[in-house]
């Protein structure tokens, strides 16, 4: 067991509340952000095509609430690295949506199925992220409904390209959460739930 975790245990001995996120999870939790940000700009060249998708909801299923954390260590490095502009405001939410919905979908389920469902709503996730992102489209740029409505229509073959890598990208979704419950127990020294 590594020295963070004898720290916590006779701070929580003595008493003491154990912290949110460990420091062994805000260093595990700043890698994986990093590397969402690191896979968008490696797939750069393939408009909408990515594995942001796959990665929220393999974070969602491995760490639960905690998966957020990588996630917002994302938005971040995005805003850092491209500009804190109008573009970036419903990156805090969109994938949000993604994660809240991958703790909704049930635990137990045959292997073959959850990979076929988890790659289904990681494409419906692309197919509808220009609906999502129209919002703050209409609000920051005074779109009206029919104006909104256009502004989604336009971006619709871009969402199909984006529902199709997700779907694709989905399949890795399980082989991911296994190997990093793996690392977790391995590397962590406890449960496979940080």
């Amino acid at each position: 067991m590594n020295a963070a975790c004898k720290s916590l245990s006779a701070a929580e001995k003595r008493g003491g509340k154990k912290p949110f996120l460990t420091p062994y999870e805000m260093a595990v939790f700043a890698v994986l952000g990093a590397l969402m940000y690191c896979s968008k700009a490696v797939m750069e060249w393939a408009p909408n095509i990515h594995l942001l998708g796959m990665f929220t909801m393999t974070f969602a299923l491995a760490y639960r609430t905690k998966g957020l954390a990588p996630l917002y260590v994302y938005v971040f490095l995005n805003g850092l690295f491209a500009g804190f502009n109008v573009w970036w405001v419903p990156y805090l939410y969109i994938w949000t949506i993604l994660w809240g919905v991958t703790l909704l979908l049930p635990k137990k389920l045959p292997v073959p199925f959850s990979a076929v469902m988890y790659s289904a709503v990681c494409g419906l996730h692309g197919l509808l992220f220009g609906v999502m992102y129209a919002p703050a489209q209409a609000l920051f740029f005074g779109l009206d409904f029919n104006q909104t409505l256009a502004w989604i229509a336009s971006g619709l073959p871009f969402d199909i390209m984006h529902a199709i890598g997700n779907f694709a990208a989905g399949f890795l979704i399980i082989p991911l959460v296994k190997l990093i419950k793996k690392i977790d127990i391995n590397i962590g020294g406890r449960n496979a739930n940080i």
